[in-house]
């Protein structure tokens, strides 16, 4: 990744003064189920997708869920939670969430913008908000949350021959989701929806 990767975020990204724009656009679980129509009430919550400027290449970094959390346990997913009335902005839910969770510093992230909202069908229409962040940061993780984190390359998550499309049965039926392996992390679900769907944002 380069200079030009970075002036590409800056375009494509809805900027950071229009995030709760309610025309914006949204995605869902159901983008590759069109013949499920329910989803349950949508909550407000935000996501970081915090992208390091490793000089060897660019990351992206990703929590597993510990087992003992009732959100999602056991899960891979971006540091975040749901918007608390305190939050001035989902920006600002994206950062606290991020710091609670694995302890990243609001001084090593320069927040660049949102892309599509996702809605889940767990009841959460997730933010994500893109943070450039600076490598020489330390990491404290909350064990209630947060069982271990990990990174993967831009070069790896960007690349559309990893963006698997699997299928599981739920609730008696036929369900499509992405899917993105890397090594031993399995990466899925909303999660990787969302990495799709900023991949389109980009490239598409």
């Amino acid at each position: 990744m380069s200079d030009a990767f970075e002036r590409l975020l800056r375009t494509k990204l809805d900027p950071l003064d229009a995030v709760a724009d309610e025309s914006a656009r949204t995605r869902s679980d159901n983008d590759l189920n069109p013949d499920w129509d329910n989803h349950p009430e949508q909550r407000p919550a935000a996501v970081l997708a915090p992208i390091i400027k490793r000089p060897e290449g660019w990351t992206m970094l990703f929590t597993e869920r510990s087992v003992e959390t009732p959100a999602h346990p056991g899960q891979i997913s971006f540091p975040g939670g749901r918007v608390q009335a305190s939050d001035a902005s989902a920006v600002e839910t994206a950062l606290r969430e991020t710091m609670e969770e694995i302890g990243l510093e609001r001084r090593f992230i320069e927040p660049l913008g949102a892309w599509d909202r996702y809605d889940t069908i767990t009841g959460y229409r997730v933010t994500p908000i893109v943070g450039l962040v600076e490598p020489g940061f330390t990491l404290t993780l909350d064990p209630r949350e947060v069982a271990r984190v990990f990174e993967a390359p831009l070069d790896f998550l960007f690349d559309p021959a990893n963006h698997e499309k699997r299928q599981a049965q739920w609730q008696g039926r036929t369900r499509y989701y992405y899917a993105m392996p890397y090594g031993d992390h399995f990466i899925w679900g909303a999660t990787a929806g969302m990495i799709r769907a900023l991949w389109e944002r980009l490239y598409a």
